[in-house]
């Protein structure tokens, strides 16, 4: 199908309204748009970070899913207790690849799961002592952890346990940090107040811990990688180009991160910020405290990591600007040797993308470099000022939608009839039986890294291995079968 005009996508919106009453019509109208780069503020056209209609199939998370999912769980050298029932720890515990080094159990945690178990007398009586003897027994059984937080999910903030009071005795008792995270997964509209809700206990009980401490020793070449949270190896592969052009990364989290470098991370004379949704709450605030300026970068294909890697350069001297430089040179025939095998193979392709954080828009010009087009996309859990970051990147009368309902997803591949879909496991394999080729964005399909130049070649070849795999002639769409029926049925009669 060739691209939609403007009045054809928005007839299309407005089709797809059509099945909702009157009242969730109104609402969901405020979530769908169609791009227009000449719109300065996304307000005018889109609404974001509104709960969710009831009934609909919505694919958004929770805010412990954003404390102890995104913020704080890749913390490898601390435990994260996930206080309450077994469920929400079990099902947010290692799904996200977020890859590290380190000895699992001894000196690295990330892939464990550390949950209160509640049971119905927790609920009746409270969960303070138990917290307490776990948070002792934590300390004996892995005397190599650094530091606990306590992610308290949805029963907690309805029975009212002091986790407060219990983490300030553990903390002076233990003699390391013990944190605790009021991210009930009830509070918020999405996983999105999890993120703050985590920066600002990493501001509260973190970063001040060092604010004294005279014995790091600082270079005019320090940076700290935030937001970054290592799915598939990204953070390691972001780390070497930095260092490759003179700059010494002294933190990144949360990827790989450990509670040193957090602590550290004020002393950095640059933070570079790659998820802007999960991390801009700290990064401002060490802006305004510290006095560290904060700029954002995106690592997703050569036309954006050249861009990023000479606005890092901007803030420091000539050194670093030739180095900036001497990258982009070094690794110039690779990249364009990437493009010249998967370029024709890709090229005219049409993508519709539907993921959380910075995706939606840090890929667009991955796609571009290898000739494909981005035709729609948006947020699980965006705020406006993500959406003012992808009106520029995105074409006129493409397509934007705010928490998309999965009826209004799936409507809108029908008629756009895209040639891949990036977006997550929920969505996965409903296109997968719809016969479109399907790449899971949050986690890299189980593959990776993307960042970087090397990440690149994967990407490149990944969406190569998706799009041209032969198994999507042996599938047919539900509505090209329909369409055939008539005939066979007239065949056999």
């Amino acid at each position: 199908m060739s691209n939609l005009t403007r009045e054809e996508t928005e007839a299309l919106i407005q089709e797809v309204l059509e099945v909702y009453p009157e009242k969730a019509k109104k609402d969901r109208a405020k979530h769908l748009t169609v791009n227009d780069q000449e719109v300065e503020q996304s307000k005018k056209c889109i609404t974001s970070n509104r709960k969710s209609q009831p009934g609909v199939m919505t694919i958004r998370g929770c805010a412990y899913a954003g404390s102890k999912g995104v913020v704080w769980g890749p913390i490898k050298d601390m435990i994260h207790i996930s206080h309450g029932p077994v469920g929400c720890g079990q099902y947010s515990r290692a799904g996200r690849r977020n890859y590290y080094v380190g000895t699992t159990g001894v000196n690295t945690f990330g892939t464990m799961n550390f949950t209160s178990d509640f049971q119905e007398k927790d609920i009746v009586f409270g969960g303070d002592k138990k917290l307490d003897k776990i948070l002792t027994e934590i300390d004996e059984l892995f005397p190599l952890n650094k530091g606990i937080t306590i992610q308290s999910e949805c029963p907690i903030g309805l029975i009212g346990d002091d986790i407060e009071a219990v983490a300030k005795k553990n903390a002076k008792e233990l003699e390391k940090p013990v944190v605790p995270v009021r991210c009930e997964g009830f509070r918020g509209v999405s996983q999105s107040l999890g993120h703050h809700i985590a920066n600002d206990s990493i501001r509260d009980w973190v970063l001040h811990r060092k604010d004294n401490d005279e014995s790091f020793e600082s270079t005019p070449y320090d940076v700290s990688i935030i937001g970054d949270y290592n799915i598939g190896g990204d953070a390691w592969s972001s780390r070497t180009l930095l260092e490759e052009m003179g700059l010494r990364v002294i933190a990144q989290w949360s990827g790989d991160g450990t509670l040193e470098e957090m602590e550290n991370t004020p002393k950095a004379k640059l933070n570079l910020l790659h998820c802007y949704r999960s991390m801009n709450y700290i990064s401002r605030h060490m802006e305004e405290k510290y006095g560290v300026p904060w700029v954002e970068y995106n690592f997703f294909g050569p036309t954006k990591i050249a861009e990023s890697l000479r606005k890092i350069a901007s803030f420091f001297d000539d050194h670093i600007k030739q180095g900036a430089e001497r990258v982009i040179e070094r690794y110039k025939s690779e990249y364009e040797a990437v493009i010249a095998k998967y370029r024709p193979r890709l090229e005219g392709k049409r993508v519709m993308l539907y993921v959380g954080g910075l995706r939606p828009r840090h890929v667009i010009g991955a796609y571009e470099d290898l000739g494909m087009e981005v035709v729609g996309t948006g947020y699980e859990f965006a705020h406006n000022d993500d959406y003012d970051r992808t009106i520029k990147e995105m074409g006129n009368a493409t397509l934007i939608y705010d928490d998309v309902t999965g009826y209004e997803f799936e409507e809108f591949v029908k008629k756009v009839k895209p040639d891949l879909i990036g977006s997550g496991i929920k969505e996965k394999y409903i296109f997968q039986k719809m016969g479109i080729p399907f790449r899971q964005m949050h986690s890299w399909d189980y593959s990776g890294p993307y960042h970087g130049y090397d990440g690149f070649a994967i990407f490149a070849r990944d969406m190569d291995m998706t799009l041209n795999n032969p198994c999507w002639n042996k599938i047919k769409a539900p509505w090209l079968k329909e369409s055939e029926e008539p005939a066979e049925v007239a065949a056999g009669a």
